[in-house]
Formats: C-alpha cells, structure tokens, sequence
C-alpha cells in the first residue's frame, strides 16, 4: 500500500509539525498523498518548495499533493493556482485530525483561516519522530514582534504558548521511549509563558521540566533572542549540566543601525556581552547565529561589523542568508543592496563562520565527548559539534569517546 510522503522545508518548528500531520494522516488512514509543509522565510524556500511540488506530482502522477505550511498560509492562492496542488491547508488546518479526516469525505481546495485570529496553542502528543535521534517539543508559536524583514507573524500568528503541564508530560512520554535528547521549539522561543497565568519564564520551564523528567538526560533549545535570556535560564545555564551548552542565537546582524533599521530588539554590544556572560558561566558554550547579508540600505562599514562579529562572539554555527524581499514587509521598501553584492557577503559570512568551526574542532582534539549518535557513526556532541566515531552504534544511543582528530568540518573519535 502507498504511504504517504512528507516533504519538510524550514525550522525545526516545522519538522515537529511535520510529525504530528504524519499521526494524523496514519489515523485518518490516507496513504497515497503528497504533504508539502512549506517555509516562508525567504524567496528561496519558497522557489524550493514549489520545485518539490512539481517533481512529486512527476513522480507520483495519482498521488493527492497537499500543501501547506507558512508559505501557504500567506499565499494560499498562489499555490492553490498551481496546476500540480489539489488541496491547501493552513497552518492552523494542518494540526487538526479533522483536517485529514475531511480529505477523504471531498474537502474543498483551499482551507486556510486566518492565523491572527487564533489565540492557544494546541497541545499535540507525540511519542516518537521518524528517523531521528532526537525529539523535538513545540513550547511556543506565533510572534508579536514585527521585524522589518519578516514575514513569519502573518503565516504564525501571535505569541501563544502551551502550558508547563503539557510540556511535562510529553517530556517525559518521550524519556520513556527511550529519546535522550530534546530539543525546545518555538517561533520566538523566549518569548515562552508571556500570555500564561503566572507568566512562567522558559528558564522557569526549563528548570521544572529537568526537575520532573530526571530521567531526561540532556535538553537543547533552539534559536534564541539574546536580550530575552531570563535570570533564571542564566542560573540553570550556570549549573545544570543537562541544559546542554550550545546557544544558537537570533542576532541577524552585528551593526547598530543596520539592526535598528530591522527593528530588533538588541544592539551589538547586547549580542558581545551575551556571549561574554555564558561563556564565563560555561567556558565550554558554543554559539551558533542567523545573519542576514546585504539587508537595505547596509553599507559597506555596516556589513564589516556583522562581519566582525563572528569573531568577537566566537560564532562557529552559521545560518546566513543573502537578504530576501518579502512583500508587504516595510523593509522591502528601502533602498536596496544589489543582489550580487547580497551574496558576495553572504559567502564572506559563510567562509567566517566555516573558518571558526575549523578552530574550535582543531582545538578539540585529545578532549572527551559525550556523543547523541544520530546515524550508524554519525552524531553530535554536547556543543552540536558532529562527531564521526571509529565503529557503528545504534541511533539514540549517548556514546563516551575520545577525540583523535578533524577533517575541518567534523570532529573524529574512538569510542572509550
């Protein structure tokens, strides 16, 4: 029997959801359907995702193409249009088994509310994630900041956060099946618990979510604010080891007024100082960052700064990307930096960063690490360092080892 086939584009927020509309497809009992769950974040992923639409109805001629996703949730016409798409759904419709239930029972072709109207996150249990070592746990979604740049708010909606009980109990579902690393999700991450009673911090969250699941042995968090790391997820970052030491921090650039221009919410110093304060806390931390090249109006000067500070922030984990229009954004109406000049500093940026990461796994060589094996002798250390080990260990395990060696992009080990 056909089974369905889901094509994931974007964040990791993206990849948990892609999870639970593979549960729902499972219980609605579709099997020959294409799921296209969009991203939205720049041109590229879009042009990406309908490149993958069209290859799917190629191969799969009879197969439902279903698309959805922040792509579709701000465009549903667009993709609606296409000769290849039979259904839309939103972001919202996406996550509701009644959504996948209706497909069977001729659902009409677009089915798209809108997102700014939602007011709770829905809570969605899942046991388990196909092929992956590690489990991803939606916390928060939505944003109510309005970054000149970002498109994002209108395909999610406003802030909303899902309750410290909720997240307790999938936790430690997911512990119990055997998954030794969870990763915290959310479009704005640190935003977590504003619009709940008590308005519980994501540190506090943290430290009742270690305090409830021991049995949990390391949790990661994804994309970051810097300005918005609570006293007490500094404490916990201080003295909980299972908080694992990798920040992977939304900075977008290193110029003051490139960043008041995108209208962030931090300046450069906040992002030097940051770093400065957990690295002191945990010498061992890395970072990883989101930049955006060739944003309107940056001038030379302006991209030297974001340059530098990859050096002064120690940044080894990149996410850079030549700075896209999207429309009805007010930066897509300043003046623009030419196309070519965008990724000619992107590639800079990149080659930094990759010149960093040389550096730091150069150095670690002859330390020990803790290893989340991912894949046969793939996996990654504490610090989102990948690790390749000298022989194959099954998926989820964590493997001691000793560090012999580096190819520049991974870090080579033997098993202690």
């Amino acid at each position: 029997m056909p089974q369905p086939e889901i094509l994931t584009f974007g964040c990791r927020l993206n990849a948990y959801e892609s999870e639970i509309i593979r549960n729902h497809t499972t219980a609605a009992g579709i099997d020959d359907v294409v799921v296209v769950n969009t991203c939205a974040v720049t041109a590229e992923a879009e042009r990406q995702a309908r490149q993958a639409i069209r290859r799917a109805r190629r191969s799969k001629p009879d197969a439902r193409i279903i698309v959805t996703g922040c792509a579709a949730q701000i465009n549903p016409d667009q993709y609606g249009a296409m000769d290849e798409v039979d259904i839309v759904l939103g972001n919202e419709e996406k996550l509701k088994a009644e959504s996948w239930l209706a497909l069977e029972n001729g659902a009409p072709e677009i089915r798209v509310n809108d997102i700014m109207s939602i007011t709770e996150t829905a809570n969605h249990f899942i046991a388990g994630f196909e092929d992956r070592a590690r489990a991803f746990v939606q916390v928060q979604q939505g944003c109510d900041h309005r970054c000149t740049f970002c498109i994002i708010p209108f395909g999610r909606g406003p802030s909303r956060s899902t309750a410290v009980g909720e997240i307790v109990r999938q936790v430690r579902s997911l512990a119990e099946n055997g998954y030794k690393e969870v990763v915290l999700t959310g479009v704005d991450l640190t935003d977590y618990g504003k619009d709940l009673p008590g308005h519980p911090s994501l540190g506090n969250l943290c430290r009742r979510l270690l305090m409830q699941v021991p049995d949990l042995p390391r949790l990661r968090l994804s994309s970051i604010d810097p300005v918005e790391i609570d006293d007490d997820l500094y404490s916990l970052i201080e003295t909980e080891t299972r908080l694992l030491p990798y920040f992977h921090l939304s900075l977008q650039a290193g110029d003051d007024m490139v960043l008041k221009r995108m209208k962030r919410r931090h300046n450069r110093q906040d992002a030097i100082d940051v770093c400065a304060r957990i690295r002191e806390m945990r010498p061992e931390s890395t970072f990883g960052a989101d930049l955006i090249a060739g944003f309107p109006t940056e001038t030379n000067e302006m991209f030297e700064n974001t340059l530098a500070i990859i050096d002064e922030c120690d940044l080894t984990h990149l996410h850079v990307f030549p700075y896209s229009e999207r429309a009805d954004t007010p930066a897509a109406k300043m003046p623009p930096v030419p196309k070519q000049i965008r990724r000619e500093r992107a590639a800079r940026l990149r080659a930094a960063g990759t010149a960093r990461l040389s550096a730091l796994l150069k150095s670690r060589i002859g330390g020990t690490a803790d290893v989340l094996i991912e894949k046969a002798n793939i996996g990654r250390c504490e610090q989102f360092l990948p690790v390749k080990l000298d022989r194959e260990i099954e998926s989820g395990a964590i493997i001691s080892c000793k560090i012999t060696g580096t190819d520049g992009k991974q870090l080579d080990a033997t098993t202690v």
